[in-house]
Protein backbone atom coordinates (compact mmCIF):
# COMPACT_ATOMS: atom_id res chain seq x y z
CA UNK A 1 0.00 0.00 0.00
CA UNK A 2 1.52 3.50 -0.94
CA UNK A 3 1.87 6.16 1.53
CA UNK A 4 2.43 9.77 1.40
CA UNK A 5 3.72 12.50 3.27
CA UNK A 6 1.44 14.71 4.44
CA UNK A 7 2.53 18.89 5.50
CA UNK A 8 0.09 21.47 6.97
CA UNK A 9 2.10 24.10 7.08
CA UNK A 10 0.45 26.67 9.92
CA UNK A 11 1.00 30.23 10.89
CA UNK A 12 2.75 28.75 14.17
CA UNK A 13 3.71 25.11 13.12
CA UNK A 14 4.70 23.32 10.59
CA UNK A 15 3.28 19.71 11.12
CA UNK A 16 3.81 16.50 8.89
CA UNK A 17 2.78 12.78 9.04
CA UNK A 18 3.03 9.51 6.87
CA UNK A 19 -0.72 8.64 5.78
CA UNK A 20 -1.51 5.47 3.70
CA UNK A 21 -3.71 5.49 0.44
CA UNK A 22 -6.78 3.87 3.08
CA UNK A 23 -5.84 7.00 5.64
CA UNK A 24 -4.41 5.69 7.99
CA UNK A 25 -2.21 8.16 9.82
CA UNK A 26 1.42 6.40 10.64
CA UNK A 27 3.41 9.07 11.66
CA UNK A 28 2.84 12.53 13.08
CA UNK A 29 5.65 15.40 14.03
CA UNK A 30 5.67 18.96 14.18
CA UNK A 31 8.59 21.67 13.93
CA UNK A 32 8.22 25.66 14.51
CA UNK A 33 6.74 27.02 11.18
CA UNK A 34 9.92 29.02 10.00
CA UNK A 35 9.68 32.95 9.67
CA UNK A 36 12.39 33.66 6.71
CA UNK A 37 11.73 32.50 2.96
CA UNK A 38 15.11 30.61 2.41
CA UNK A 39 15.10 28.78 6.04
CA UNK A 40 11.72 27.36 5.15
CA UNK A 41 12.51 26.08 2.28
CA UNK A 42 15.37 24.24 3.58
CA UNK A 43 13.28 22.65 6.36
CA UNK A 44 10.75 21.66 4.53
CA UNK A 45 13.24 20.13 1.93
CA UNK A 46 15.22 18.39 4.39
CA UNK A 47 12.00 16.90 5.92
CA UNK A 48 10.85 15.34 2.44
CA UNK A 49 14.38 14.55 1.99
CA UNK A 50 14.02 12.03 5.40
CA UNK A 51 10.99 10.38 4.21
CA UNK A 52 11.92 10.52 0.40
CA UNK A 53 12.64 6.50 0.48
CA UNK A 54 9.22 5.80 1.84
CA UNK A 55 6.54 7.89 0.14
CA UNK A 56 4.80 8.05 -3.16
CA UNK A 57 3.95 11.60 -3.06
CA UNK A 58 3.80 14.69 -1.01
CA UNK A 59 0.73 16.68 -0.12
CA UNK A 60 0.75 20.38 1.07
CA UNK A 61 -2.22 22.68 2.97
CA UNK A 62 -1.06 26.12 3.10
CA UNK A 63 -2.76 29.58 3.83
CA UNK A 64 -3.68 31.59 1.02
CA UNK A 65 -4.92 31.73 -2.28
CA UNK A 66 -3.95 28.24 -4.08
CA UNK A 67 -3.79 27.15 -7.65
CA UNK A 68 -3.91 23.83 -6.63
CA UNK A 69 -3.13 22.74 -10.84
CA UNK A 70 -0.21 24.46 -11.14
CA UNK A 71 0.98 24.15 -7.23
CA UNK A 72 1.43 27.96 -6.00
CA UNK A 73 0.56 29.80 -4.02
CA UNK A 74 -0.50 33.51 -3.21
CA UNK A 75 0.13 36.35 -0.96
CA UNK A 76 0.38 32.92 2.06
CA UNK A 77 -2.14 34.43 4.71
CA UNK A 78 -0.08 34.73 8.09
CA UNK A 79 3.40 33.73 5.99
CA UNK A 80 3.45 36.21 3.30
CA UNK A 81 6.63 35.10 2.10
CA UNK A 82 5.14 31.98 0.23
CA UNK A 83 3.75 34.37 -2.08
CA UNK A 84 4.02 32.99 -5.59
CA UNK A 85 6.07 30.25 -4.69
CA UNK A 86 5.61 27.13 -6.55
CA UNK A 87 5.26 24.17 -4.08
CA UNK A 88 5.27 21.22 -6.65
CA UNK A 89 8.04 22.66 -9.21
CA UNK A 90 10.48 22.85 -6.12
CA UNK A 91 9.99 19.55 -5.06
CA UNK A 92 9.66 17.85 -8.24
CA UNK A 93 12.81 19.77 -9.32
CA UNK A 94 14.53 18.15 -6.12
CA UNK A 95 12.76 14.86 -5.71
CA UNK A 96 11.55 14.18 -9.54
CA UNK A 97 9.92 11.19 -9.07
CA UNK A 98 7.37 12.31 -6.51
CA UNK A 99 3.65 13.11 -7.19
CA UNK A 100 2.95 16.56 -5.55
CA UNK A 101 -0.46 18.43 -4.56
CA UNK A 102 -0.97 21.31 -2.50
CA UNK A 103 -4.39 23.27 -1.41
CA UNK A 104 -5.93 25.79 0.46
CA UNK A 105 -5.70 24.79 4.69
CA UNK A 106 -9.74 25.47 4.58
CA UNK A 107 -10.41 23.87 1.85
CA UNK A 108 -8.26 20.76 2.76
CA UNK A 109 -10.09 20.90 6.00
CA UNK A 110 -13.15 20.35 4.45
CA UNK A 111 -11.80 17.33 2.13
CA UNK A 112 -10.71 15.97 4.98
CA UNK A 113 -14.94 15.54 6.40
CA UNK A 114 -15.90 15.41 2.64
CA UNK A 115 -13.14 11.99 2.45
CA UNK A 116 -13.72 10.35 6.23
CA UNK A 117 -15.47 12.83 8.29
CA UNK A 118 -19.05 13.92 8.68
CA UNK A 119 -19.53 14.63 5.37
CA UNK A 120 -18.95 11.54 4.04
CA UNK A 121 -21.66 10.87 1.40
CA UNK A 122 -22.91 14.32 1.64
CA UNK A 123 -23.24 15.68 -2.33
CA UNK A 124 -23.54 19.10 -1.46
CA UNK A 125 -21.90 20.49 1.92
CA UNK A 126 -19.61 22.28 3.58
CA UNK A 127 -16.87 22.78 6.09
CA UNK A 128 -16.63 25.81 8.29
CA UNK A 129 -13.05 26.38 10.03
CA UNK A 130 -13.26 28.16 13.19
CA UNK A 131 -9.38 30.05 14.57
CA UNK A 132 -8.13 33.29 13.74
CA UNK A 133 -9.76 34.21 11.29
CA UNK A 134 -12.77 31.73 9.32
CA UNK A 135 -11.27 29.34 6.67
CA UNK A 136 -13.38 26.90 4.44
CA UNK A 137 -14.93 24.56 1.99
CA UNK A 138 -18.03 24.06 -0.08
CA UNK A 139 -18.59 21.04 -1.80
CA UNK A 140 -20.93 20.66 -4.49
CA UNK A 141 -21.98 17.57 -6.36
CA UNK A 142 -19.32 15.85 -4.12
CA UNK A 143 -16.44 17.85 -6.15
CA UNK A 144 -15.01 20.80 -3.99
CA UNK A 145 -15.79 24.18 -5.46
CA UNK A 146 -12.90 26.05 -6.49
CA UNK A 147 -14.41 29.07 -8.03
CA UNK A 148 -12.59 31.15 -11.16
CA UNK A 149 -9.51 32.30 -8.96
CA UNK A 150 -9.38 29.18 -6.82
CA UNK A 151 -11.31 31.32 -3.82
CA UNK A 152 -14.04 30.43 -3.01
CA UNK A 153 -14.83 29.65 0.73
CA UNK A 154 -13.03 32.57 1.77
CA UNK A 155 -15.04 32.71 4.42
CA UNK A 156 -13.58 35.50 6.26
CA UNK A 157 -13.75 38.38 3.25
CA UNK A 158 -17.69 38.25 3.92
CA UNK A 159 -19.14 41.61 5.47
CA UNK A 160 -21.72 41.14 8.03
CA UNK A 161 -21.47 44.61 9.79
CA UNK A 162 -21.79 47.46 7.36
CA UNK A 163 -21.63 49.91 10.19
CA UNK A 164 -18.35 48.91 11.59
CA UNK A 165 -15.07 50.16 10.09
CA UNK A 166 -11.91 48.70 8.75
CA UNK A 167 -11.73 44.62 8.92
CA UNK A 168 -13.78 44.63 11.88
CA UNK A 169 -16.86 44.93 9.51
CA UNK A 170 -15.81 41.01 8.00
CA UNK A 171 -16.34 37.65 9.45
CA UNK A 172 -12.70 37.20 9.83
CA UNK A 173 -12.92 39.23 12.36
CA UNK A 174 -16.53 39.23 14.38
CA UNK A 175 -16.29 35.13 13.79
CA UNK A 176 -12.99 34.38 14.90
CA UNK A 177 -12.63 31.84 18.03
CA UNK A 178 -9.34 33.12 18.98
CA UNK A 179 -10.89 36.51 19.32
CA UNK A 180 -14.14 35.41 21.01
CA UNK A 181 -11.76 33.11 23.66
CA UNK A 182 -9.63 36.66 24.39
CA UNK A 183 -12.87 38.54 25.15
CA UNK A 184 -14.16 36.30 27.27
CA UNK A 185 -10.85 35.87 29.61
CA UNK A 186 -10.26 39.63 29.14
CA UNK A 187 -14.02 39.82 31.08
CA UNK A 188 -13.08 37.09 33.06
CA UNK A 189 -9.83 38.86 34.13
CA UNK A 190 -8.28 34.74 33.35
CA UNK A 191 -4.27 35.43 33.86
CA UNK A 192 -3.99 33.17 30.23
CA UNK A 193 -6.17 35.51 27.65
CA UNK A 194 -5.72 32.15 25.60
CA UNK A 195 -7.07 29.68 27.64
CA UNK A 196 -9.61 27.83 25.53
CA UNK A 197 -10.03 25.19 28.34
CA UNK A 198 -10.91 27.46 30.78
CA UNK A 199 -12.65 29.73 29.13
CA UNK A 200 -15.14 26.49 28.39
CA UNK A 201 -14.97 25.71 31.68
CA UNK A 202 -16.82 28.82 32.91
CA UNK A 203 -19.49 28.44 30.19
CA UNK A 204 -20.15 25.12 31.34
CA UNK A 205 -21.03 26.61 34.62
CA UNK A 206 -22.79 29.08 32.99
CA UNK A 207 -21.24 31.47 33.95
CA UNK A 208 -23.66 34.89 32.60
CA UNK A 209 -20.80 37.24 31.55
CA UNK A 210 -19.22 34.77 29.90
CA UNK A 211 -22.20 33.38 27.86
CA UNK A 212 -23.45 36.22 27.19
CA UNK A 213 -20.43 36.77 24.72
CA UNK A 214 -20.17 33.17 23.98
CA UNK A 215 -24.22 33.26 22.78
CA UNK A 216 -23.36 36.64 20.73
CA UNK A 217 -20.85 35.29 18.71
CA UNK A 218 -22.58 31.44 18.03
CA UNK A 219 -25.36 34.25 16.80
CA UNK A 220 -23.06 35.14 14.09
CA UNK A 221 -21.57 31.36 12.97
CA UNK A 222 -25.49 30.60 12.49
CA UNK A 223 -26.42 33.99 10.46
CA UNK A 224 -22.97 32.97 8.63
CA UNK A 225 -24.23 29.34 8.16
CA UNK A 226 -27.60 31.18 6.96
CA UNK A 227 -26.04 33.70 4.49
CA UNK A 228 -23.90 30.81 2.98
CA UNK A 229 -27.24 28.51 2.82
CA UNK A 230 -29.45 30.94 1.16
CA UNK A 231 -27.05 31.13 -2.06
CA UNK A 232 -25.77 27.29 -2.43
CA UNK A 233 -28.32 25.13 -0.52
CA UNK A 234 -26.52 22.53 1.04
CA UNK A 235 -27.45 19.97 3.30
CA UNK A 236 -24.69 19.57 6.29
CA UNK A 237 -22.22 21.59 7.11
CA UNK A 238 -19.25 20.25 9.20
CA UNK A 239 -17.92 23.21 12.34
CA UNK A 240 -14.23 22.65 12.58
CA UNK A 241 -11.15 24.37 13.86
CA UNK A 242 -9.62 23.42 17.52
CA UNK A 243 -12.85 24.82 19.16
CA UNK A 244 -15.15 22.58 17.81
CA UNK A 245 -14.15 19.88 19.91
CA UNK A 246 -16.42 21.59 22.28
CA UNK A 247 -19.58 20.47 21.79
CA UNK A 248 -21.09 23.36 23.27
CA UNK A 249 -20.54 25.46 20.04
CA UNK A 250 -22.50 23.17 17.82
CA UNK A 251 -25.12 23.23 20.34
CA UNK A 252 -25.19 26.36 20.79
CA UNK A 253 -24.86 27.29 17.09
CA UNK A 254 -28.06 24.90 16.33
CA UNK A 255 -29.61 26.99 19.07
CA UNK A 256 -29.00 30.16 17.78
CA UNK A 257 -29.78 29.10 14.47
CA UNK A 258 -33.04 28.08 15.28
CA UNK A 259 -34.12 31.29 17.14
CA UNK A 260 -33.10 33.45 13.92
CA UNK A 261 -35.94 31.21 12.21
CA UNK A 262 -38.33 31.82 14.10
CA UNK A 263 -37.74 35.80 14.29
CA UNK A 264 -37.78 35.36 10.44
CA UNK A 265 -40.53 32.64 9.59
CA UNK A 266 -40.46 33.88 5.75
CA UNK A 267 -36.99 32.29 5.66
CA UNK A 268 -38.37 29.53 8.16
CA UNK A 269 -40.76 28.17 5.90
CA UNK A 270 -38.68 29.11 2.23
CA UNK A 271 -34.99 27.33 3.35
CA UNK A 272 -34.76 23.89 4.53
CA UNK A 273 -32.77 24.15 7.13
CA UNK A 274 -29.37 22.39 6.93
CA UNK A 275 -27.68 19.95 9.57
CA UNK A 276 -24.92 21.89 11.41
CA UNK A 277 -22.92 19.50 13.17
CA UNK A 278 -19.45 18.69 14.77
CA UNK A 279 -16.45 17.70 12.34
CA UNK A 280 -14.69 14.79 13.23
CA UNK A 281 -11.26 15.84 12.54
CA UNK A 282 -9.83 18.85 14.69
CA UNK A 283 -5.69 19.29 14.34
CA UNK A 284 -5.34 16.40 12.09
CA UNK A 285 -7.82 18.07 9.28
CA UNK A 286 -5.33 19.35 7.03
CA UNK A 287 -3.29 16.71 7.06
CA UNK A 288 -5.67 13.80 5.91
CA UNK A 289 -7.46 17.07 3.40
CA UNK A 290 -4.16 17.67 1.19
CA UNK A 291 -3.99 13.86 0.84
CA UNK A 292 -7.00 14.22 -0.25
CA UNK A 293 -6.59 16.23 -2.82
CA UNK A 294 -3.82 14.62 -3.80
CA UNK A 295 -5.22 11.40 -4.10
CA UNK A 296 -8.19 13.05 -6.35
CA UNK A 297 -5.56 14.55 -8.35
CA UNK A 298 -4.06 11.26 -9.27
CA UNK A 299 -7.36 9.78 -9.88
CA UNK A 300 -8.06 12.27 -12.33
CA UNK A 301 -4.72 12.07 -13.81
CA UNK A 302 -4.92 8.11 -14.45
CA UNK A 303 -8.49 8.30 -15.93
Amino acid sequence: MRNYLSIDIGGTNLKYGLIDHSGNLLFKDQIATPTEKRVFIGELKKIIATYKQEIYGVAISVPGKVDSKRGIVYYGGSLPFLNKLNFKELIQTEFGELVVAIENDGKAGALAELWLGTLKNKKNSAAIILGTGVGGGIIINNQLLQGSHFQSGELSFMVNNYQLKGYDKMVGMSCSSVKMIEQIATALNLPDKKDGLAVFEQLNLKNKLAWDIFRRYCRRVAYLILNVQSVVDLSIYAIGGGISAQSLLVETINQQYDEILLELPLIKKTLTRPEIRMARFENNANLYGALYSLLQQEDYIND
